[in-house]
């Protein structure tokens, strides 16, 4: 409902028609568009400050006071229908949405943010009206502004703008319970006839943004493993052993439950030891010292990457916005400081209770037999 919301907040209100929002932010040489995540809903638009008077309250207007008449509802999901099609389409679309569902089983993180025809298909536009003045509330909306605006100009506009919300509602929540801890290995496998080489896909999964400490530590731990010629897993699985044709780990921060990933290109025959190696240098992780060099390279990559994600008005808009909304925007600058603390004492701990090799979510995409 979320993101359906999304594609209909830009389907104007009873004093904004379809198409003027548009016109309004283009004519003045400026940009649009939104994105929906697990987590939350992000609009947004950039353009020139001296526009910012103009532009502004209309974003406001179609947030807060989005119609939703039921000829665009039923116009716009088939326009989502195309979109859940074309997303299925997608290799990438597809590796990542079964490793969540193997991930998550019984969280909500594990369902597609696009949602599917069988779920939409029944909803109505009264029930997303309820969805959007339950959820477009105060409470849950941060507002960023970031450019040459002076500071009382922007938090001015910004009260004016968001001055009048639609009268709440209470819609029918849906109770979720905490992820539960796995035990043992999750495998899902898939045969995909558009795929040229196999891909694997292990995860973990950490706390959310109540242990955010633990969040900065698992960062690290990502960037020791693969990234860069010198990091454990691609100076031995790839430049060493050429097991692989590309190896990477990430870690992605979420509200509720943390996602760490090692992801791999390569072809079926190697399949089995890959996964096997991988589980080895967790142990060796685990088991053997952190060296202090190895822990300032990582350290040094991570906070030049901050550097440069905050280089752009939209990079430190998002950035803001981002923690804002997941928890609180204070920490979005504490960053560098938080990965600069830590020792190879307390990142191999983490890699001890949150790595576990004989615990973790594991898909393998393959190519079909033609």
């Amino acid at each position: 409902m979320a993101h359906f919301l999304e594609h209909m907040i830009f389907k104007g209100t009873d004093r904004v028609a379809p198409g003027v929002f548009d016109q309004v932010i283009e004519s003045r040489g400026g940009v649009a568009n939104a994105a929906t995540s697990h987590d939350y809903a992000h609009f947004y638009i950039e353009t020139a400050s001296q526009h910012l008077d103009d532009t502004l309250p209309t974003l406001a207007e179609i947030l807060l006071n989005a119609s939703i008449s039921e000829t665009e509802f039923l116009r716009e999901r088939d326009v989502v229908f195309e979109e859940i099609h074309q997303a299925q389409d997608s290799i990438d679309w597809v590796e990542f949405q079964t490793l969540m569902e193997t991930t998550y089983e019984h969280h909500p993180y594990g369902r597609s943010v696009l949602g599917t025809k069988a779920s939409l298909i029944g909803r109505s536009p009264d029930e997303m009206r309820c969805f959007h003045r339950c959820h477009y509330q105060p409470g849950n909306m941060a507002v960023v502004v970031v450019g040459g605006v002076e500071q009382q100009r922007a938090i001015d506009l910004v009260s004016k703008a968001f001055a009048s919300f639609p009268r709440a509602e209470l819609c029918p929540q849906m109770i979720t319970a905490p992820q539960a801890p796995h035990f043992g290995i999750r495998r899902a496998q898939r045969y995909l006839p558009q795929l040229e080489q196999t891909r694997l896909s292990m995860a973990w999964t950490g706390p959310g943004v109540e242990q955010l400490r633990v969040g900065y530590g698992l960062d690290l731990l990502s960037v020791l493993l693969a990234e860069g010629r010198t990091s454990r897993l691609i100076q031995t699985l790839r430049e060493e052993l050429q097991l692989v044709h590309h190896i990477d780990s990430s870690f992605s921060l979420q509200r509720e439950s943390s996602l760490f990933t090692i992801s791999a290109l390569l072809e079926p025959q190697h399949l089995n030891t890959v996964e096997a190696m991988i589980c080895d240098r967790l142990y060796e992780l685990q088991t053997q010292p952190i060296s202090t060099q190895e822990l300032k390279r990582v350290q040094r990559l991570l906070c030049n990457d901050y550097s440069f994600s905050t280089e752009t008005p939209a990079q430190i808009a998002g950035l803001y916005g981002y923690y804002f909304t997941i928890a609180q925007p204070e920490i979005s600058v504490t960053y560098p400081d938080q990965i600069q603390s830590f020792q190879p004492r307390a990142l191999q701990q983490l890699a001890q209770q949150y790595l576990d090799p004989q615990n973790y979510a594991v898909t393998v995409l393959q190519p079909a037999e033609k």
